[in-house]
């Protein structure tokens, strides 16, 4: 196909030098956004007079044209050619002749490019926090419906203090609430049009490029020509925000393998959701829990990859940037695949709340609500505090837990204890008390449960 910079060079480049420039391989999703971008500054071209009215019609039917025979696979893009703009430029110019040659006035192929990005990741990203939140409500209705199930929480992952699986899987809904409300922040930095940027220093036309922004749904434009062709901070933000969404489901997905492992034994991952070994009948395994740990360190890897192509760039457009398209399309196709894997994962798992209790009631994790009892008794916290450790302790050299000592064992330890020691070492008790704001009791997670189906029900409601 030939190539529509011809002029200055011959534009006979050597073949290899072709495949190495040519990003139509991967730029050619954002075809819609093109064309979209294209009917759009045809209006815009018109109205200002400087393209009569029956050729932006022609080219807005030929726009048309394309995009449904792209769209249908009647037309495929060229892969020979540099690129989807100048694949749909050409093909438009065939199709419809000379007016085809007068879409490209009054821009470049440097805003063309950074306004099909910006419009395809404004997309992306709606769809992003679209699937975060649907992982969301599948994590806030099982937190639901385990509000009251006991389990031990950890610290430095040794059993700390009783807390309920709501309650746990609670922390990772607030984190989530942050990613989406990240990616509401980051889209509203995308959603600023370059188009009339030109190739770096503006056009010599009289254009409106607040019009053709409107047209496009952006909320304003970029108020400086170099920077609205070279920046990409968009594209950082946005693998920024998810890099932190990959690293909070990579957190969650080590709980979901531990918390699966016949270790732990607290949840059971659907049949669904695992894999089995190819020698080992036994093996039930969380591949896909651990395919999305793994995944994290791939966008990890786009994210340094696109601040490594920036960090040297003089002003203004460098075809370093075409580097960024592949790294940031990776990140947006990675976190949707996990997040809708994750989604899947959390509705289907069945949880075992006796395997949770065992463990809570072997770990000591009620020494704290020991030495708020004693405190309750009038005993300075430090001293409290002692006396707790020192009557785990004891249980552990007698086989005892704190809920099964005898009273008279208690007593060596300090006399102010009486029977009412029971109810308050009691697992249940430990985590009913608990029931300061975002704290763990059953009461407080039906609470933070309300509160994020309110939270949800404005991020639907645009608020």
């Amino acid at each position: 196909m030939k190539k529509i910079w011809v002029g200055r060079t011959s534009g006979e480049t050597d073949k290899l030098c072709d495949d190495f420039n040519s990003s139509i391989k991967f730029d050619s999703r954002m075809y819609a956004e093109d064309i979209k971008g294209s009917v759009a500054h045809a209006s815009m071209l018109a109205m200002c007079g400087i393209i009569s009215p029956d050729e932006a019609d022609d080219i807005v039917k030929g726009l048309q044209s394309i995009a449904l025979d792209i769209k249908s696979g009647v037309l495929t893009p060229d892969p020979d050619c540099e690129d989807i703009h100048t694949f749909i430029e050409t093909v438009l110019t065939e199709r419809i002749g000379e007016a085809g040659k007068k879409l490209h006035t009054a821009r470049s192929r440097n805003d063309q490019t950074a306004l099909d990005l910006r419009m395809y990741l404004r997309g992306e990203t709606d769809e992003i926090k679209e699937k975060a939140v649907t992982l969301i409500k599948a994590l806030t209705d099982k937190a639901e419906e385990n509000h009251d199930v006991i389990m031990p929480g950890y610290t430095h992952l040794q059993r700390a203090q009783p807390i309920t699986f709501g309650h746990a899987l609670l922390a990772y809904v607030m984190m989530l609430m942050r990613d989406v409300d990240r990616l509401s922040e980051c889209r509203k930095r995308i959603n600023v049009s370059p188009i009339g940027c030109c190739a770096l220093a503006g056009t010599t036309f009289e254009t409106d490029r607040v019009y053709e922004a409107k047209q496009l749904g952006f909320d304003g434009v970029c108020e400086n020509s170099l920077d609205g062709v070279s920046d990409r901070d968009f594209v950082i933000e946005l693998i920024g925000c998810i890099s932190v969404l990959m690293m909070h489901l990579s957190r969650l997905a080590e709980e979901t393998v531990l918390w699966s492992s016949s270790e732990f034994g607290f949840i059971h991952l659907s049949d669904k959701f695992t894999t089995g070994s190819s020698i080992m009948p036994q093996k039930k395994n969380p591949d896909m829990a651990e395919l999305v740990r793994g995944k994290t360190g791939r966008v990890y890897g786009d994210l340094f990859a696109v601040l490594t192509v920036m960090k040297g760039l003089p002003l203004a457009y460098n075809k370093d940037i075409q580097e960024d398209k592949e790294q940031v399309f990776d990140a947006c196709d990675t976190v949707k695949m996990c997040l809708d894997v994750f989604s899947g994962m959390i509705k289907t798992m069945t949880v075992d709340a006796e395997k949770m209790k065992e463990a809570a009631q072997k770990g000591f994790i009620n020494a704290t609500d020991l030495a708020d009892y004693l405190v309750g008794k009038g005993i300075p916290f430090r001293t409290a505090y002692k006396m707790s450790g020192e009557t785990v302790e004891l249980c552990a050299k007698n086989g005892y837990v704190l809920e099964t000592l005898p009273l008279e064992m208690y007593k060596t330890l300090c006399d102010k204890i009486d029977a009412d020691v029971y109810k308050a070492v009691d697992l249940k008790t430990c985590v009913t008390r608990r029931n300061s704001l975002g704290g763990t009791s059953p009461e407080s997670v039906k609470k933070q449960v309300a509160c994020v189906r309110k939270m949800l029900t404005e991020i639907g409601s645009g608020k």
